[in-house]
């Protein structure tokens, strides 16, 4: 009954937004991916792929493909901070374009300093007009740190020489939803290193209007895309963990779905890289891999279309998608249990965002990881 009413719902709204003008009448998405070679076999299980990942039921398909196809109606305004465009990267710097880049090249994008054409003044004057002109309705993304306070002159955007800090506020104003796309922009990412000398912070510190967090150093194209989806079916936000992140994508810790899962409960780890470990595919935690404290669908959604993630190519996790996880990780090569987690998590680790567990039961989980860490060298020593 509940599954019923919530597919009407979405129904209804896709109806809604149907009734809104495209960004060019004599192209359509399905039109512009078949154009690309994807035939509607393809397109209708992308759907059912993000269907899935969405957490939605299996008849759900037909609806997540028609807000697809409606993503060119709404309006979207896209802010670049102090970042390196590696978020923006993962959509746009595909050597075979997926569907997910496919629909983010073709929706209203009314502002992206990447890749329009327009700069100086008239870039400027687009930003303006493009928030006037869809007050209320707009859905605005931000890319990157954003440096505030005393030290907001060390970002300064367009001919008017506005800081970061100003720029953010006044988009984030009149937006109909905010997304923090990538680390830097949802926590404050490598800019908010210790001593952050630019005073760099993440976009929720900016405004005291909701952010959802979408974080990764880059995120997967298909969360950046999964997100834009989720509002366009629901007009509302998402089941959030305590740091704004969706749960749908964000639900789970890397070390829950790793393919090496296996190996770690066997007690099977790679020492150092290039041993025999290594070559035979073993645990990467030994040698710095954070997955068992980091909450992300890496495995999952992968990146490169598809094609590998870190762990799979043989290189640990490194926290990027957790707050401060440049300072709180330590050092990439080092397992989190070779140092004592009060001095690293300082009380409150990414086990926290199961929302109920304390630094008690983290304290547990990081001594039962360690310990099964240093039993397995007893019992395997080879290994």
């Amino acid at each position: 009954m509940q599954s019923n009413s919530l597919f009407e719902k979405m129904s209804s709204r896709l109806d809604e937004l149907s009734i809104l003008p495209k960004l060019d009448e004599a192209v359509s998405i399905p039109q512009l991916i078949e154009e690309k070679g994807f035939s509607r076999r393809e397109f209708m299980g992308w759907a059912a792929a993000m269907t899935s990942m969405l957490m939605l039921p299996a008849n759900f398909t037909p609806l997540v493909a028609k807000a697809a196809e409606l993503a060119d109606r709404l309006p979207l305004v896209w802010l670049h901070m102090a970042e390196c465009t590696g978020c923006s990267e993962s959509l746009l710097r595909s050597s075979s374009p997926s569907i997910d880049s496919l629909i983010f090249d073709y929706i209203s994008l009314e502002y992206h300093e990447t890749i329009m054409a327009a700069s100086g003044w008239q870039a400027e004057q687009n930003l303006e007009h493009a928030m006037e002109k869809y007050k209320g309705k707009y859905i605005l993304m931000v890319e990157g740190g954003i440096p505030q306070g005393l030290s907001d002159f060390y970002l300064t955007v367009g001919a008017h020489g506005k800081t970061g800090e100003k720029h953010a506020k006044e988009a984030a104003e009149n937006a109909a939803a905010i997304f923090a796309i990538g680390t830097c922009s949802s926590f404050g990412g490598v800019q908010a290193a210790a001593p952050n000398p630019t005073n760099a912070q993440p976009l929720s510190k900016i405004t005291n209007k909701t952010v959802i967090n979408v974080p990764g150093c880059p995120p997967s194209e298909s969360n950046i895309v999964g997100t834009l989806v989720h509002f366009i079916l629901y007009g509302t936000l998402p089941a959030l963990d305590i740091y704004n992140r969706p749960k749908w994508a964000y639900g789970l810790r890397i070390h829950d779905a790793c393919e090496r899962r296996g190996r770690f409960d066997a007690g099977e780890f790679v020492q150092q890289f290039g041993d025999e470990g290594a070559k035979k595919g073993f645990c990467l935690y030994k040698v710095g891999c954070k997955g068992p404290y980091t909450f992300n669908n890496c495995s999952k959604q992968k990146f490169n279309q598809g094609t590998s993630w870190p762990i799979q190519s043989g290189h640990g996790c490194m926290g990027c998608s957790e707050p401060n996880f440049w300072d709180t990780m330590g050092i990439v090569h080092e397992p989190l249990a070779n140092r004592l987690y009060h001095t690293t998590f300082g009380g409150l680790g990414s086990d926290a965002t199961a929302d109920k567990i304390g630094l008690g039961l983290l304290t547990v989980t990081a001594v039962a990881i360690a310990a099964h860490a240093a039993i397995s060298v007893l019992k395997n020593p080879e290994v």
